[in-house]
């Protein structure tokens, strides 16, 4: 794989995100983690999986260079909701996933994380869905994901403002489950993906199974809402501005339209 290496610890599948410099998400690299997927899952030996990234950053988001290339607003909400079933399918996912969240996981990285089923971050992370700051909007089931874990005020704080958290309010905001130093993170989350994986993987799968019945039909309708306002906003004068702003590494302006 040109994206992804793993291997197995003790039924533990320790899987890098590596793509420098900052592992962001192409629609290349989502491809490559849903063959990924395939394979752990049919892999006997793998309990459990933990997730985390190469260099600097867990992952700082979506490739915003890729956007430039996609010329419709109907191209932009599927490439959304390729993201949103892949990351529900993470979700949903028999083994359990756990993400071990360093330096930065913003935006689509964020929505990455919030589709595994434990976060465990460094104290001096940073996570937020700064997508507003660009003219668009979370694409990957964040809209959704968020407020279900941390509710819809603080939700809505994080994606109006545009500002990151650390880790550690993560931790006290729900975002997140336990926060460490940086250079315990890893150590500290491979010793939970352990004591996971040495439960019995018929159990570990009927609690996941089960608890997808928290959600409401009303999360899938506003997922599949979020995909069409996906498109709606790329398409809009704002949209290209936030990203031409992006790229040129200017302050946007936004003009409503």
């Amino acid at each position: 794989m040109e994206f992804f290496k793993w291997k197995d610890i003790e039924h533990v599948a320790v899987v890098t995100i590596s793509r420098a410099p900052a592992n962001a998400l192409s629609s290349s690299v989502l491809k490559e983690l849903k063959l990924l997927l395939d394979e752990l899952e049919k892999n006997d030996n793998v309990r459990v999986i933990l997730l985390h990234g190469e260099g600097r950053f867990f992952s700082a988001g979506a490739d915003i260079k890729e956007f430039t290339t996609v010329s419709t607003g109907e191209q932009f909400s599927e490439l959304a909701k390729y993201g949103q079933q892949l990351f529900e399918r993470m979700e949903n996912f028999s083994k359990p996933i756990i993400a071990s969240i360093h330096g930065a996981a913003l935006g689509g990285g964020l929505e990455l994380a919030m589709g595994c089923h434990i976060r465990l971050v460094s104290k001096t992370a940073k996570l937020g869905l700064p997508e507003l700051q660009l003219g668009l909007i979370p694409g990957f089931a964040g809209t959704q994901r968020l407020p279900r874990l941390i509710g819809t005020p603080k939700a809505l704080e994080l994606m109006l403002t545009s500002d990151p958290i650390t880790g550690e309010e993560a931790v006290q905001w729900g975002l997140a489950n336990k926060a460490f130093e940086e250079d315990e993170l890893f150590d500290e989350s491979l010793k939970m993906a352990k004591k996971v994986a040495a439960k019995s993987p018929i159990t570990t799968a009927a609690v996941i199974d089960l608890s997808k019945y928290s959600k409401t039909e009303l999360f899938y309708e506003g997922v599949n809402k979020e995909a069409s306002y996906f498109g709606t906003v790329f398409t809009s004068e704002d949209g290209q501005e936030g990203i031409a702003a992006f790229l040129e590494k200017r302050a946007p302006q936004f003009k409503g339209k």
